[in-house]
């Protein structure tokens, strides 16, 4: 058993960090307690160690803090989450706390917020479809269980729009685990966080979903924590409960501002950006929580959210998420301005595994197929229009102008579809297919001849006949 130290050696104090001296046999990643003089207590973090020394991580702010009377004390244990079943339909602060006025949770067990390296043998391979009911994510760019997808957004976009939807409307089609929702929300603003838990209580999505929320004025630190504590709480639903669990995390560019908070205050040497140089490593310890394990029902996907700063997609924040996940989704300006909604820009999204979720005993036969030729089309379509820009509509042939129509009634039906409307991977397929109707047949050089003639509308077949 762990003997408890306390001490009253703190002899520093600078911005999230705290320093005590003449520690002995202090860890890293050990909670600490720190008892202030007027009875209150905050938590902390061991960072690191040098000889006597421990730098500790505040997670409830360093304002109020007396060097001479704060008592500090090292609990020998890392920092654990409580966890229960009981989690599910409760909503809760970014360190775990109930803040939804109901009871605090008897806990099954704690479990350490970091987590435990998962054996890469032991991982199974994603290939499960899971429908968010919007068609350019589930027919273009399917999102598999197991996987790790980001959104990558903007200032000012929509994402907490489509993260409010993918919770509501997300399932694992047949499936006879339950479905759960994880969703970390990290320096919102309480606008925004009324917005999420009004949404989920509305719709009854909270019954199947864990809350947790870190504002935009508590500490800056606790959004370092809040991830990870999201994370522990989807592993436990998933791997002891058997649920698929669907981790959405928004907005990480607020956890990577909050390391750098850090770094900076450690007077470490900045890597890009002033972001620290382990940047990439730290984002991979959350984004790699992600998967299914062999032998274990239940898994856990993630859906990263992040804003771009100026819209920069080279950006060190979605650059180095690009290298770890699975893909992207990236919204678009240009769409939002124009009204369609959610604006996703599918030809530069991208799900790696999406051939792995989709085809027949999955989606549909004709997923894969159709998927191909509505890019292709789409690509077409948007280069006629660019050159019609500069010739002149003139210029174009009547192909040309069969593919612009494509491409205008693709982004006013099959994008702009609007955050309450929930397609089935059915509706998405055959809606699909009623746009390509709009080309001649001999266009449709990537699906085989037996296959339109099983799925092509009959008007359109008997028009282009």
């Amino acid at each position: 058993m762990s003997v408890i130290k306390e001490y009253r050696t703190v002899s520093e104090v600078v911005g999230p960090l705290m320093i005590v001296d003449q520690v002995q046999g202090v860890r890293y990643n050990e909670l600490v307690e720190i008892k202030l003089h007027d009875g209150t207590t905050r938590q902390g973090q061991v960072l690191e160690v040098q000889e006597d020394k421990a730098m500790v991580q505040l997670f409830e702010g360093s304002s109020g803090i007396n060097l001479e009377k704060a008592k500090v004390r090292f609990t020998g244990r890392p920092l654990e989450l409580p966890v229960s079943e009981d989690m599910v339909g409760r909503i809760f602060n970014g360190m775990g706390k109930p803040i939804d006025g109901g009871p605090e949770i008897i806990p099954e067990k704690y479990l350490d917020i970091d987590g435990q390296a998962i054996n890469p043998v032991s991982r199974d391979y994603p290939d499960e479809f899971i429908q968010t009911g919007i068609s350019a994510i589930d027919h273009l760019n399917t999102l598999v269980r197991g996987q790790k997808l980001p959104v990558f957004s903007g200032s000012g976009l929509p994402h907490k729009e489509l993260a409010a939807q993918i919770a509501r409307q997300a399932t694992v089609l047949n499936s006879e685990e339950n479905f759960a929702v994880v969703f970390a929300a990290m320096g919102i603003t309480f606008e925004e966080a009324e917005f999420f838990m009004n949404d989920l209580r509305e719709t009854g999505a909270i019954d199947r979903s864990v809350l947790f929320i870190n504002l935009a004025n508590d500490p800056a630190i606790e959004r370092i924590a809040t991830p990870r504590i999201a994370l522990t709480a989807a592993e436990y639903l998933a791997y002891e409960k058997d649920m698929h669990v669907l981790v959405i995390m928004t907005d990480m560019t607020n956890y990577c501002e909050a390391l750098r908070e850090v770094s900076a205050a450690r007077r470490e040497v900045p890597g890009r950006r002033g972001y620290p140089g382990y940047l990439y490593t730290n984002l991979s310890t959350l984004y790699e929580r992600a998967g299914r394990l062999v032998g274990k029902k239940g898994s856990v996907t993630q859906i990263p959210i992040l804003s771009m700063p100026e819209d920069d997609i080279t950006h060190p924040i979605p650059d180095l998420t690009g290298y770890i996940t699975e893909g992207q989704i990236i919204l678009s300006r240009d769409l939002y301005n124009s009204g369609y909604r959610p604006p996703i820009n599918v030809l530069p999204s991208l799900s790696r595994l999406k051939d792995k979720g989709s085809g027949e005993g999955k989606t549909r036969k004709d997923h894969a197929a159709t998927m191909n030729q509505l890019f292709a089309a789409y690509a077409q379509g948007k280069q006629a229009k660019e050159l019609a820009v500069v010739l002149g509509e003139s210029a174009l042939s009547d192909t040309d102008k069969l593919y612009v129509k494509f491409t205008d009634r693709f982004e006013k039906e099959y994008i702009n579809q609007g955050f309450t409307t929930n397609r089935s991977i059915q509706e998405s397929l055959d809606l699909g297919w009623e746009l390509l109707a709009i080309l001649p047949r001999t266009e449709l050089k990537r699906i085989k001849d037996d296959m339109i003639d099983e799925y092509l509308p009959k008007t359109s077949k008997e028009a282009q006949a």
